[in-house]
C-alpha cells in the first residue's frame, strides 16, 4: 500500500481556521460553506544558515529613514498609495469583471515606462496580442513594457531574474499556479503559496509588484483572507461596468492612510482622473426636485458633495419594499424606524427607495440626517431648498449628533456655491471663522423637518 505524499485538511476562506474534517459551518467565525479542501505541503528547510541569520537590533539603532517613492504621474494613484509607489511593495487590486483593473494597470505601466523604467506585465488570462490591442487603443506604445503570457510561477520568476524589471504586474493571482502543488489554479493552497513567492521576490529584489484579484459575489477578494494579510496595500476598484464613474478605494495601506477614495472617469482613451469629484456628482442635478438633498461627506481626507435621492410611494403589498443604492440597508431601516416612532410618519404602508447619485458608496453616519430629510421630502411631497446642505448623525432617540470635520465639509459646500447649512447644535463650535454660509443649528430631527419642509 502506497503512502500519500500530501495530507489534506480544510481551511476557512474567511478567517483561516484549519481542521482535519469538513463541516458546514466554520467553528471559529460561524461562516457557512467557507471550508475548502487544501493540501498540506511539507515544511521547507530554512535556506539561511544559523550563523547568517539576522540578529535583534535596538529600536533607536534602526533609525527612521524616509521611504523612497516612485511617482507614477497618475495623481490619484500616487495620492491613494501615500505619495508614490514604494519599491519592494506588494499591492493587491480587486474589483468586478470589466470595471477597469487591467486598464488602470496598463496606464500605470505606461507612466513608469515613459520614465525609462522597465515593466513586466504578466498576462495570465489573455494572450499578449489581446493585451497589445488594448494598449494600442489606449495609445500606449512605450517599448519599456514587456508582456509575458505565462501562468507557472517558477517560469515567471525566471523571467523576472532575466529581465530585472522595476515594476511587476500579475494579471491575475487566481490564474497563476505552482507546479509542486497538486491542486488547480485559484485554490486556497495555490493562491497562498503563489502570493508568498511574489512577496519574497518583491522584498528580496526591491521590486514593486501589483497583483490583480477577482472578487466574490459578496464583493470581497476571492481566495483565503490571508491573501490580504500578506500584501502591503489592498485597493478595491468599484463602479458599474455600464457607467462611466470608477472609484478606487484603499482598505489597507502600510505606507499611508486608509479609507481614501480616488475618482476616475472611463473614456475611450482609458481612465481619466477626476480632480473635483463634487462637481462631477452634481453636474446632472436638477434643482427643486422633491426627495433630493445634498450631503457633504468625507472620504479619507477629502470632502465630497453628493446628492441623495429618495422616493416614497404607497405599497401594494403586505410587506413594503425597502431598497438602497450606495447606503447600508441596515442604516436605512434604522432611519425609517426613527421617522415612524419620533416624527409619526406612517411608513410601514409605503415602499421606500433611496439612492446616491453617481454610484458612490457612503459608510459614515454623517449622512443620516440628509437621508432622513430626503425621505421626509418625498413623503410630504415638498422640495428642499436647493442651496442648502445637511450634516448630522441621527440617534435612536431622534436627536441629531455631531460629526467630525465640519469645517472642511462646509468649506467645500461654500466653494460650490451653496448658501445655507443645517448642522448639529453641538457642532457650532467647529465652524470656521471666515465662513459665509448661513448656518442653522438643530438638536432634533423634527426640528430639521419643520425648518426645511414647513
Amino acid at each position: 500500500m502506497g503512502i500519500a505524499k500530501h495530507k489534506i485538511h480544510y481551511s476557512c476562506l474567511h478567517c483561516g481556521h484549519t481542521q482535519a474534517k469538513w463541516v458546514g459551518q466554520c467553528p471559529t467565525c460561524a461562516e457557512w460553506n467557507s471550508l475548502k479542501e487544501e493540501m498540506v505541503l511539507p515544511k521547507r528547510l530554512n535556506p539561511t544558515p544559523l550563523k547568517m541569520a539576522p540578529k535583534p537590533i535596538s529600536l533607536p539603532a534602526v533609525g527612521a529613514n524616509p521611504l523612497l517613492r516612485m511617482k507614477s504621474g497618475i495623481g490619484e494613484v500616487d495620492r491613494l498609495i501615500g505619495g508614490g509607489i514604494v519599491p519592494g511593495s506588494l499591492t493587491l487590486i480587486g474589483g468586478d469583471p470589466g470595471v477597469g483593473k487591467s486598464t488602470l494597470l496598463l496606464q500605470l505601466a505606461n507612466a513608469f515606462g515613459k520614465q525609462g523604467l522597465k515593466v513586466l506585465y504578466v498576462t495570465g488570462e489573455e494572450s499578449c496580442e489581446q493585451t497589445s490591442m488594448r494598449a494600442l487603443r489606449l495609445g500606449i506604445t512605450t517599448p519599456n513594457i514587456f508582456l509575458l503570457n505565462e501562468t507557472l510561477v517558477e517560469a515567471i520568476l525566471t523571467q523576472v531574474e532575466n529581465l530585472s524589471p522595476d515594476l511587476l504586474v500579475i494579471d491575475s493571482i487566481q490564474i497563476v499556479y505552482k507546479g509542486e502543488i497538486p491542486s488547480s489554479a485559484g485554490s486556497v493552497s495555490q493562491v497562498r503559496e503563489c502570493t508568498t513567492d511574489f512577496m519574497r521576490q518583491a522584498k528580496g529584489r526591491n521590486l514593486a509588484t501589483f497583483l490583480i484579484g477577482h472578487v466574490t459575489k459578496g464583493g470581497e477578494i476571492a481566495g483565503p483572507r490571508v491573501l490580504e494579510h500578506l500584501v502591503d496595500a489592498v485597493l478595491y476598484f468599484e463602479g458599474e461596468s455600464q457607467g462611466t464613474h470608477r472609484f478606487l478605494r484603499v482598505v489597507k495601506n502600510r505606507f499611508g492612510s486608509t479609507d481614501e477614495v480616488g475618482v476616475f472617469q472611463m473614456e475611450q482613451e482609458g481612465l481619466r482622473e477626476v480632480l473635483n469629484p463634487s462637481e462631477l456628482f452634481l453636474e446632472e442635478r436638477l434643482k427643486g426636485t422633491i426627495g433630493s438633498l445634498i450631503i457633504p461627506t468625507i472620504e479619507g481626507s477629502r470632502p465630497l458633495l453628493v446628492e441623495v435621492q429618495a422616493l416614497v410611494t404607497k405599497s401594494g403589498f403586505v410587506n413594503p419594499t425597502r431598497r438602497s443604492t450606495g447606503l447600508d440597508p441596515n442604516r436605512l431601516a434604522l432611519l425609517l424606524a426613527v421617522l415612524e416612532k419620533r416624527v409619526g410618519f406612517q411608513l410601514h404602508t409605503a415602499d421606500v427607495f433611496v439612492s446616491l447619485a453617481g454610484g458612490l458608496k457612503i459608510f459614515e453616519p454623517a449622512a443620516d440626517l440628509g437621508v432622513l430629510l430626503a425621505i421626509a421630502s418625498s413623503w410630504k411631497n415638498r422640495a428642499v431648498d436647493p442651496e442648502t446642505v445637511v450634516i448630522g448623525e441621527v440617534g435612536l432617540g431622534g436627536e441629531v449628533r455631531s460629526v467630525p470635520k465640519i469645517a472642511s465639509r462646509l468649506k467645500e459646500a461654500e466653494l460650490l456655491g451653496f448658501k445655507r447649512a443645517l448642522i448639529p447644535e453641538k457642532a457650532i463650535k467647529q465652524l470656521p471663522t471666515d465662513s459665509k454660509l448661513t448656518v442653522h443649528k438643530i438638536r432634533w430631527v423634527d426640528e430639521a423637518i419643520e425648518y426645511l419642509l414647513h
